[in-house]
């Protein structure tokens, strides 16, 4: 293997395998931002060893075995070692070396993850820098992608993620998985960031792939770890459900070479009945918050088996209801394209004419790109056309924007 070939491998490993190594050893240091470094040192000696070894046959155990082995040897060193040893255990003065097959134990990976969400959700920290740290550390997205999710300048996002890990090692925040009243404040907060980095992974905000099915399927994990640990809580299951319903389609987004499927020319064969299936059994346990009436909407999208066949009426009573429980112009632009598909695309564009001037709105690719396939089946093409090119513009994922390209030249 080339050293290009095996930089390029650490780094997908990485990418992938980046929020277990930082969970796991965050479960020994007791600091995320600390944990965080340990886990770019795994990084930078797999990128020093791996070209002339080889890639290991378990590459993200490799990872983790690394990183922990650096946790336990920096606890060693700490002067204040007996006081920490006290803290975690005297089972640390025993750990062998880890065992890179017995980190592939799933149900400790999902508890240290469980940990590090609940971790970085802590009060202290303020709701966006709960949401910034979180998808840092569980979604392993860079600044600049978390700042495209927010909507907000990268450099903000910076200062955010870095005062949010010194907040945490400040107050001292436990790693663990809060009980009683204060998990119950804290979940809200959680839902959210799994809710962020779901949709990061089902539609990718830079880069060449549209999916990051990883992604996914980590806040997939995540909901259902939740939805297992608050039975109770209806919200919970309106998220898994939301998410489920989502996850199915996703073998059909895209076409053999990658490129964007919109809905309408999905084929709905290729959609994980399964995943439906289970989207429906959550949604049964849902009450009526944000996440269940969007499981709701995905629902109708899931039930019709053919395009045609959507419930776009039904869908927007479901969006009138979301706009009025959590009102944001991403949400009017969605009861906007429902709208277009159940009153015609006219009463839409007004809807969406009074969001241009929206400045949460103003660099995101999907009001021209929505107001460009308004104004194309109003047969105002020229229009249409200078909207898909804005569109183009503004989107940072390369499937994107060789579709939205497409449309303008069909246009």
């Amino acid at each position: 293997m080339t050293a290009a070939n095996a930089t390029e491998t650490v780094e997908a490993v990485f990418r992938i395998e980046s929020a277990r190594i930082i969970a796991g050893v965050a479960r020994i240091v007791r600091d995320v931002g600390i944990a965080e470094e340990l886990a770019q040192d795994a990084l930078i000696a797999a990128l020093e060893q791996w070209p002339e070894s080889g890639v290991p046959d378990k590459p993200g155990a490799w990872l983790m075995a690394t990183a922990k082995h650096r946790a336990i040897d920096l606890v060693r060193r700490k002067e204040t070692y007996a006081r920490k040893l006290a803290e975690v255990g005297r089972a640390l003065e025993d750990v062998p070396p880890p065992d890179p097959a017995a980190l592939d134990d799933p149900d400790g990976i999902d508890d240290d993850l469980l940990r590090l969400i609940f971790t970085a959700c802590h009060p202290v920290l303020s709701p966006e820098a709960r949401i910034a740290l979180t998808l840092r550390l569980l979604g392993g997205l860079t600044t600049e992608e978390i700042a495209r999710a927010f909507l907000a300048s990268e450099g903000a996002v910076a200062q955010r993620i870095v005062r949010a890990k010194r907040s945490l090692a400040k107050a001292g925040v436990p790693f663990e998985v809060p009980y009683g009243e204060d998990r119950t404040a804290r979940l809200s907060s959680v839902l959210e960031v799994i809710y962020l980095i779901f949709n990061e992974g089902y539609s990718a905000t830079a880069g060449d792939d549209l999916v990051r099915p990883a992604l996914c399927e980590d806040a997939l994990r995540l909901a259902r770890v939740l939805a297992g640990l608050m039975p109770k809580e209806p919200e919970v299951h309106g998220l898994a459900a939301l998410l489920e319903f989502q996850a199915s389609r996703i073998p059909a987004r895209t076409g053999p070479d990658g490129a964007p499927v919109l809905l309408a020319d999905q084929n709905r064969a290729r959609w994980n009945r399964l995943l439906i299936h289970r989207g429906v059994e959550a949604l049964h346990r849902a009450g009526h918050g944000p996440y269940a009436l969007q499981a709701a909407i995905a629902a109708c999208h899931a039930r019709a088996v053919r395009y045609e066949d959507t419930d776009w009426g039904t869908i927007t009573t479901l969006y009138d209801r979301l706009a009025a429980l959590t009102p944001s112009p991403v949400v009017e632009l969605n009861r906007a394209v429902a709208v277009s598909m159940a009153e015609g695309p006219a009463a839409a564009l007004e809807l969406v004419d009074a969001l241009v001037a929206d400045p949460a709105l103003r660099d995101y690719h999907l009001l021209p790109s929505v107001r460009g396939d308004l104004l194309e089946r109003l047969g105002r093409r020229a229009e249409a056309r200078a909207e898909f090119e804005r569109a183009a513009s503004l989107t940072r994922n390369a499937p994107e924007r060789r579709l939205l390209r497409e449309r303008a030249e069909r246009v």
